[in-house]
């Protein structure tokens, strides 16, 4: 029905999205430069603790040596199940330098849906910590699994502290992350280091986080936007705060963390966006400089709450099913919209 014009527009024109690109296409390269050229910065803060790059690089080193000791390779699935801590950024680093590619478990998940989980990735070998272990009693010896409890494990304390030798393709998963999806049931979505890296690198490209930038982790890590709230301040030098677990529902936790630590960047869904909006005083979150929205619709409403509490920052909306890396479209948000759209590729 379309012309050829129209059909060559359509077919081939809308979708040139090939770029040049020469930097490294696993996550882990980029990691290990930052942490090189940003040794002695702070590079995560929970809490009253923090780590320095050079302490973060040294201790996902000693993970990944560990779970390659214990017969983890390429593209092989580790579970961590943690509530958001240290423990948990360690975790994922250490799983990725392995080769492996981390399944995301939130200790607060039904049983049953955990333990589907289980079965349906064929888990052989899970991280946790003792609080985990203690607080929800999972991954009994009846499981099969293999535990490892990253803040007791007497084995990992020995473990050597060497940049581990693993050899990584584009094509390698980097993460899985078990979506209800339409049935219902949940179904575990795939993603490779390549889907990964081009996701992260136009982020950086367009939004240009440096070393003075500060980004608050509050997402479970269960839903992908995590992946870029903890992974992409970590490439580039900025400093990655987490909050508190259950944090990110307390508005004025939030408020308070946001002037504590000045943070530069965030994330919210827009119903948490409207009620973190009506809460907080004007005046305050001054150090934001932009803000992300994605997982639901954002609505003009919310845009001009937004306009009134947080005028000198930047709103952005975004789109894209988890599938697709994250996100796949986004918008930069005239603060007068009286439309809202998703954008362009």
């Amino acid at each position: 029905m379309l012309k050829p014009e129209e059909r060559e527009k359509v077919l081939f024109l809308f979708n040139n999205t090939v770029v040049n690109y020469t930097g490294p296409d696993i996550y882990s390269e980029f990691f290990s430069h930052s942490a090189a050229v940003n040794s002695n910065q702070i590079a995560v803060v929970f809490g009253n603790e923090s780590l320095t790059y050079s302490e973060l690089d040294i201790r996902t080193n000693q993970i990944a040596n560990y779970l390659i000791s214990k017969g983890i390779r390429n593209e092989d699935l580790v579970g961590i199940c943690l509530e958001r801590s240290i423990e948990m950024i360690l975790g994922i680093l250490g799983i990725m330098k392995a080769g492996a590619a981390y399944l995301p478990i939130d200790p607060e998940y039904p049983v049953e849906r955990i333990n589907f989980m289980l079965v349906d990735s064929n888990l052989k070998l899970i991280l946790t910590d003792q609080k985990t272990i203690e607080n929800f009693g999972l991954f009994n010896e009846k499981s099969g699994l293999e535990v490892i409890i990253l803040d007791s494990d007497k084995g990992l304390q020995q473990t050597s502290i060497a940049v581990p030798g693993t050899k990584f393709n584009p094509e390698d998963l980097a993460y899985v992350i078990y979506t209800s999806g339409s049935t219902g049931r949940p179904k575990g979505v795939m993603i490779e280091h390549r889907g990964l890296v081009n996701r992260l690198n136009w982020a950086q490209k367009f939004f240009n986080l440096g070393q003075n930038d500060v980004v608050l982790q509050k997402t479970t890590y269960c839903f992908d936007v995590s992946v870029w709230e903890l992974l992409w301040p970590l490439m580039v030098g900025a400093k990655l705060v987490l909050a508190k677990p259950g944090g990110q529902k307390d508005s004025q936790y939030l408020e308070a963390l946001i002037d504590e630590q000045q943070v530069t960047t965030i994330h919210f869904v827009p119903s948490m966006l409207e009620i973190f909006l009506l809460s907080i005083r004007v005046g305050s979150c001054k150090s934001i400089r932009q803000v992300l929205c994605s997982g639901e619709e954002l609505f003009p409403h919310q845009i001009s709450l937004f306009g009134e509490k947080l005028g000198h920052a930047h709103l952005f909306n975004l789109y894209g099913p988890t599938e697709a890396s994250i996100e796949v479209t986004f918008w930069p948000v005239p603060l007068d919209a009286k439309k809202v759209y998703i954008g362009k590729p």
